[in-house]
């Protein structure tokens, strides 16, 4: 698995057999560190606990952005007819094993920084890897966001995100009383989010244009003499909202007895497709003898955070079947991963080459 030219499917099965959920991150990235040492590559944890592993140390910079965190949840690390089986095999150990693998084929290039960042808590609200890279990397000439994609595709857009926690206490009343408890009133509540979100998408054909909101949890808790609800909300958020009015007509419907609470907000992104990365992609695909295809995603990613602080040319790409992702059934076809590698090794040498 070590040494100058490691087999794929042994360098990500050896990742993805360490556990790296978010905010346990550390052990997976000493390995890759150490490994991208062993290819070449300057390595390094950084303060954030990114691994990141550059090679030359050129003006232009190209960085491809993954993510070492997983979400949690074990799924037995096996192969079977040709597919690797694990958490984070596809969200998103693959691209970044793609990333390293095909980079460190490349090797330095005159001129240039190649970086490879496995990012930290991309699973998280937080986005604590990216965050840093963001703030503390300059603009680079181009960026790849390590997501799977399928290694025909390119992802080029991300829905924004906005995370509600409602919370509503009072003191307990009969409930064979005339007043609604404070469960009945977090239902209306999420009912009049929901109606406000229909009533947003009526005539919207596509999903990355919609708003949607989703609970993620619910729980209620009485001590006898008082009542309590807590909801957390996901708001799914396109391009065509402002966050500020949605914040506002949320806290409206949760009423003045709520008390609302905002976190993970996340612009909308939708990338460019005339430029020389997206090109170098495209070309790449049909050098593997397919037709290259375009996609944009209803979730969140690293991109939501870091594009619109650079403002470069970036798309989303990797290895993998994204309705995987987080999935009890998570693997990767090999062949897949294999493939992506040649794609992603082919653009290095064409955006290294001008």
């Amino acid at each position: 698995m070590t040494g100058a030219n490691p087999d794929p499917a042994d360098f990500l099965e050896a990742l993805v057999r360490i556990e790296s959920r978010s905010g346990e991150e550390r052990r997976a990235a000493a390995w890759l560190v150490e490994r991208m040492r062993e290819l070449g590559f300057e390595s390094f944890v950084d303060p954030a606990g990114n691994a990141v592993g550059t090679l030359g140390n050129g003006p232009r910079a190209l960085v491809l952005l993954g993510h070492i965190d997983t979400v949690s949840g074990d799924v037995r690390v096996r192969r079977e007819a040709g597919r690797l089986y694990g958490r984070g095999t596809v969200d998103a150990k693959g691209p970044l094993a793609a990333f390293t693998l095909a980079a460190a084929r490349v090797g330095a290039r005159e001129g240039f920084t190649i970086a490879v960042i496995g990012a930290v808590e991309e699973e998280s609200a937080s986005s604590k890897g990216a965050r840093h890279v963001a703030a503390n990397w300059p603009r680079p000439e181009a960026c790849v966001i390590g997501e799977p994609s399928s290694w025909r595709k390119l992802c080029l857009g991300y829905k924004g995100r906005l995370l509600v926690r409602y919370l509503r206490t009072r003191l307990m009343t009969h409930t064979a009383g005339r007043d609604r408890g404070v469960c009945e009133e977090a239902i209306d509540f999420w009912n009049a989010l929901r109606a406000q979100a229909d009533r947003f998408n009526e005539g919207i054909e596509r999903a990355f244009d919609q708003l949607t909101p989703s609970i993620r949890a619910m729980r209620s808790e009485s001590d006898g003499l008082s009542e309590r609800v807590e909801v957390s909300i996901g708001i799914r958020v396109p391009a065509s909202i402002d966050v500020a009015e949605l914040k506002r007509e949320v806290t409206g419907l949760a009423g003045r007895e709520a008390a609302v609470e905002f976190t993970g907000e996340e612009r909308a992104i939708r990338a460019e497709k005339n430029n020389a990365l997206v090109r170098a992609f495209l070309a790449a695909i049909r050098e593997e003898g397919e037709r290259p295809a375009f996609s944009v995603k209803t979730g969140t990613a690293d991109m939501n955070v870091v594009g619109p602080v650079w403002n470069c040319p970036i798309l989303a790409y990797g290895p993998g079947d994204s309705t995987l992702d987080h999935t009890p059934d998570e693997h990767l076809e090999i062949d897949e991963l294999n493939a992506s590698i040649r794609v992603l090794e082919r653009v290095l040498r064409t955006l290294t080459s001008v």
